[in-house]
């Protein structure tokens, strides 16, 4: 069976391969089905899925997908959402809200590092990346682009990482409601990576269990940093809750350096089997 990728980033969100490049990508490296799951936006599944269209026979399926950011106890969790209805209006009305929200912060953020010596224009930024949402990922960049910084590593160990002084949290929205807006709009509700929130046993089991009662449908338990002992952790506490197996490896072309598409650092396989299941689940959702 060919391998699938169902955690992906194009340039619409902070990945560095367009919707088109990132399928023509998943064709050479033989995956049969990727998800395009950008931040907060769509707006590159209409592309991906022409690509694939014009690619023919062994082209890879594309999976219209989101990834929402969320707040939980403190600690900022992603939602997934598969099989979206990606070309409703309304869905995506929600989407622009949700980038409006980091629009204020990226603005705010600008200020703050222009105040303590390292000058951003949001206008320039912008302009950096144009038709983008963007994230911390392109303020690192800019700064690397400005000589400001000798590195991306070094932008948010020191000047945007979540405890440094720029740093500026944006609202957001609690992962209940992600869960609940996924769903209305056809989705298939995943956790995403929920190893990466360092949260204790009983705590990560608490938020499954709550998000549950909101129609979660899956956790990632395929991962490009997770060790055998992780899936095999993530897959029992599927189980006991009920839900549904998927993975991905988070690709976002050269940002994330030595992650590949479908292989993550190397040893990811996210296996095709998982993926009926999902399918079903998002059929029931219509």
């Amino acid at each position: 069976m060919s391998p699938i990728d169902l955690h992906t980033h194009s340039t619409k969100s902070d990945g560095t391969y367009t919707p088109r490049e990132l399928v023509q990508y998943a064709q050479e490296k033989g995956l049969s089905v990727i998800a395009l799951t950008d931040h907060d936006t769509a707006d590159g599944i209409g592309e991906a899925i022409e690509t694939a269209a014009a690619l023919g026979e062994n082209a890879p399926e594309v999976i219209p997908g989101v990834e929402l950011s969320t707040e939980y106890k403190g600690k900022d969790v992603h939602i997934i959402g598969l099989f979206v209805d990606w070309q409703n209006p309304e869905f995506n009305e929600k989407l622009r809200e949700f980038a409006d929200a980091r629009i204020y912060r990226n603005k705010k953020m600008c200020r703050l590092l222009t105040e303590g010596g390292f000058p951003v224009d949001y206008d320039l930024l912008q302009a950096a990346f144009p038709d983008t949402v963007l994230t911390r990922a392109h303020f690192a960049q800019h700064l690397l682009d400005l000589g400001m910084i000798s590195s991306i590593d070094e932008a948010f160990k020191k000047l945007i990482g979540d405890d440094c002084p720029y740093f500026v949290p944006r609202e957001k929205i609690s992962p209940h409601f992600a869960v609940q807006f996924l769903r209305r709009f056809g989705g298939v509700a995943v956790l995403a990576h929920p190893l990466q929130y360092n949260m204790s046993d009983a705590v990560l089991d608490e938020l499954v269990a709550d998000l549950c009662k909101e129609g979660l449908s899956g956790i990632e338990v395929y991962y490009s940093t997770h060790r055998p002992a992780d899936t095999v952790f993530l897959c029992r506490l599927a189980d006991r809750h009920g839900l549904l197996y998927s993975g991905g490896s988070d690709f976002h072309g050269s940002r994330k350096k030595n992650l590949d598409l479908g292989t993550g650092y190397g040893h990811l396989y996210v296996p095709e089997s998982i993926l009926p299941p999902l399918r079903e689940k998002a059929a029931q959702s219509r």
